[in-house]
């Protein structure tokens, strides 16, 4: 046999991936279980990875791979998503429930391969079926490779900031009310900083978190904005922050008074001591912009306290200085990170922006309605209909059938899944942020739609926000792929002029990105990683009611270029 190039090249791919396969990687222990916790003056149960919340912290290497064994000793199902990490060629361990895997049942054991690639700071995992991730969740710390550093002076200590949200009830009634009434969800009671509602809340003094700092010295906090439902304006009182990354990868460092973090976003920040020897706020609230929308309008706050040794210094006052936030409904503060935030592109770490796009789409997001299935009575807009919401006016419905996902029908070739009719384009086209919009508009088809991406093409979305019931910020999320934000702005997009105004040196490169309100964002990439990868608001009721949807990126030609197969463990369906 002559053994051509091309077949040493295969048979190199083939040693590599039996290498990767076979070679000691690193376990974490994952045990999903009830555990009581009281906040608010309420105690109940909630759903935790190893009994705390947030979970535990995952210190990893850049393009380090680790496996995560989780099991399920609760009495629900779970899927356990690791935010941010892209999973070369292995959707298998991505996550969402019905897309890439069927459920860990109570009882079951799934041993997650996850795989760091290009990714370096902060990422986060959460659970990925219902509501469940509200408190199963916890930070990624990916430091660089051995040999390499941060591309800023080393900070002297490093703190995960978990910004979250809390319900007295049980999240799992909160969920079932939404999808049984057709109405919004029940509002939370309190946002928490590292799981802590914070001094202003009632029974939640003593639990406070606080940080302690020295003068003089620089903390890198690694922001996740875990929270359900709102973006959030995160401040120190006196204190400057400097953003120096987001989303897994670095950016060029800018200053700013406060940040407006989204949910499912991160942000590397660093925080220089240098303010008088006294107690100050690190304080979070919701940004709510929707017209006529509830939302909890707490404030969450932490306490940064300067120490001398081992002195605490007390307060000056009678309580530590509080920042100050943006109002509610600043739409123009809430864009103050998108605006400045742009790649380091340097020798260290260059972009690849896509310059000639071989795929254009255009997706509008928005909120609608249905009607009541008949026989039932449902409590959501202008009589008896129910909260829907989709991407170019198709709700997204997870599969019928229980017994399978779109993965595992897509890698077996299982019919009567999903349809592969994706519009690239709404099917009606009109003043998507015109008030008053007509209640014809309103109404979506329902089905379990995908696009089909050929390997290696290139893509520019252009996702557009619409004034359909409730003009709002959707922070879009998608898996499987980082991508460059090229452009923004509010209002309609302009094919014919908002291109010209587009970032292609140095753009940030994001795996979540909000679409202001009533506004626009365009977004492109590269299908380098065949699979099959969600993409879904991460609000978490705006997924629940329809905004999603699935790509299909397919195989390449090549043998590294193709999805690895299953793993024997995959959690079996119902």
């Amino acid at each position: 046999m002559r053994i051509t190039p091309s077949v040493l090249q295969f048979l190199g791919i083939l040693f590599l991936n039996v290498l990767i396969t076979t070679q000691a990687l690193r376990h974490y222990k994952f045990v999903v279980r009830d555990a009581p916790f009281t906040k608010l003056c309420s105690a109940k149960n909630i759903l935790t990875v190893n009994g705390e919340f947030p979970g535990p912290t995952l210190y990893v290497t850049k393009g380090e791979s680790i496996i995560v064994d989780v099991y399920n000793r609760a009495n629900y199902n779970i899927t356990i998503h690791w935010h941010g990490v892209n999973q070369p060629r292995y959707p298998w361990s991505d996550g969402p429930e019905f897309i890439t895997q069927c459920a860990i049942q109570p009882g079951g054991l799934f041993s997650q391969k996850v795989i760091f690639s290009e990714e370096e700071g902060t990422l986060w995992w959460h659970a990925h079926s219902d509501w469940s991730r509200a408190t199963v969740h916890g930070a990624i710390v990916i430091k660089p490779k051995p040999g390499n550093t941060y591309p800023f002076p080393k900070p002297d200590r490093e703190v995960p900031m978990i910004l979250g949200e809390w319900w007295k009830q049980d999240v799992v009634k909160v969920f079932d009310d939404l999808v049984s009434t057709g109405a919004d969800a029940a509002i939370s009671d309190s946002y928490t900083i590292n799981g802590q509602p914070g001094d202003l809340h009632p029974c939640s003094a003593n639990e406070t978190f606080k940080l302690n700092v020295e003068h003089g010295k620089t903390y890198l906090l690694r922001m996740i904005n875990a929270a359900m439902q709102d973006l959030l304006f995160f401040a120190i009182a006196k204190h400057q922050l400097t953003v120096v990354g987001s989303d897994g990868s670095y950016v060029k460092p800018f200053k700013v008074d406060y940040i407006t973090i989204s949910p499912g976003q991160t942000m590397d920040v660093l925080l220089e001591a240098n303010q008088p020897l006294d107690q100050y706020y690190m304080a979070a609230k919701a940004y709510s912009s929707a017209f006529n929308v509830r939302f909890d309008n707490t404030t969450t706050t932490a306490i940064l306290q300067y120490k001398k040794g081992n002195y605490i210094i007390p307060s000056s006052i009678s309580t530590p200085h509080m920042p100050s936030l943006p109002s509610f409904n600043d739409t123009n503060s809430s864009v103050n990170i998108i605006t400045q935030m742009r790649s380091l592109a340097d020798e260290a770490h260059p972009v690849d922006v896509p310059l000639n796009i071989t795929t254009n789409l255009f997706y509008t997001v928005s909120v609608n309605s249905l009607p009541c299935p008949n026989g039932t009575i449902c409590k959501g807009p202008r009589g008896n209909n129910r909260f829907a919401a989709s991407m170019n006016n198709v709700s997204f419905q997870l599969p019928q059938n229980n017994n399978i996902n779109i993965l595992q029908a897509y890698y077996n070739n299982i019919s009567g899944v999903f349809s592969e009719n994706f519009p690239d384009v709404p099917p009606l086209l009109f003043d998507f942020t015109a008030s008053n919009l007509s209640t014809f508009l309103r109404t979506p088809s329902v089905d379990t739609e995908v696009k089909v991406l050929e390997y290696g093409s290139t893509v520019e979305l252009v996702l557009q926000g619409t004034n359909l019931l409730a003009g709002t910020e959707h922070p879009m999320h998608l898996h499987g792929h980082s991508f460059y934000v090229v452009g923004w702005g509010f209002g309609n997009y302009n094919k014919d002029k908002d291109p010209f105004n587009y970032n292609l040196v140095d753009p940030p490169y994001q795996n979540t990105v909000a679409v202001p309100k009533n506004g626009w964002v365009a977004i492109r990439f590269q299908t380098k990683n065949p699979g099959v990868w969600f993409m879904h608001c991460h609000l978490e009721r705006h997924v629940s009611w329809g905004m999603a949807m699935t790509f299909i990126v397919k195989n390449g030609n090549n043998p590294g270029q193709q999805m690895l197969p299953p793993p024997p463990d995959m959690p079996r369906c119902n």
